[in-house]
């Protein structure tokens, strides 16, 4: 099976919602997923972003070298990475990687690398000096992914804080 990785348009948002929630229950927290969906949408799709993304989507056509329309000869969306851009003091702009998802079924066919890869092109493209992100230290196959790119830095010397506002 082919897959194309392609910038995620609103079209995509429910079934990113899908992936986000099956996510949400393969990290043992079901009802933690509690972002609306309006919200979602227009938090990427709105007059102003914050997050964007690119889709693995399964193709179930020939790939041309011209894409396709959403939808039009291709199949479903079968993982994503979701990202913002943050700024650190020390190092400039960085791409923080929210979200690496591909469903359970699709895992192990490289659709994860593809992404992750597409990522690590776009922070080279616009001279990023970095990409951060956050893995459960029990999360062994996301551990042992990230631990392939060879040069990536697992730091266990911060503290992860949040505060909730209501």
């Amino acid at each position: 099976m082919d897959f194309v990785i392609r910038q995620a348009v609103k079209e995509d948002c429910p079934r990113m919602m899908e992936l986000i929630k099956e996510l949400a229950i393969y990290e043992k927290a079901p009802d933690a997923v509690t972002v609306d969906f309006n919200h979602f949408v227009q938090s990427g799709f709105g007059p102003n972003p914050v997050w964007w993304a690119y889709v693995a989507e399964a193709s179930v056509a020939p790939i041309s070298a011209t894409p396709s329309p959403v939808g039009e000869g291709r199949g479903e969306v079968v993982g994503f990475a979701l990202y913002y851009i943050r700024y650190s003091t020390w190092k400039g702009q960085r791409m923080y990687l929210e979200d690496l998802i591909v469903t359970n079924k699709m895992r192990g066919q490289g659709i994860g690398k593809l992404l992750l890869d597409r990522l690590v092109q776009e922070c080279k493209e616009k001279n990023y000096s970095g990409m951060m992100w956050q893995v459960l230290d029990w999360n062994e196959p996301a551990i042992n992914f990230y631990k392939k790119y060879g040069n990536v830095n697992f730091d266990g010397e911060w503290v992860n804080c949040s505060i909730e506002i209501k």
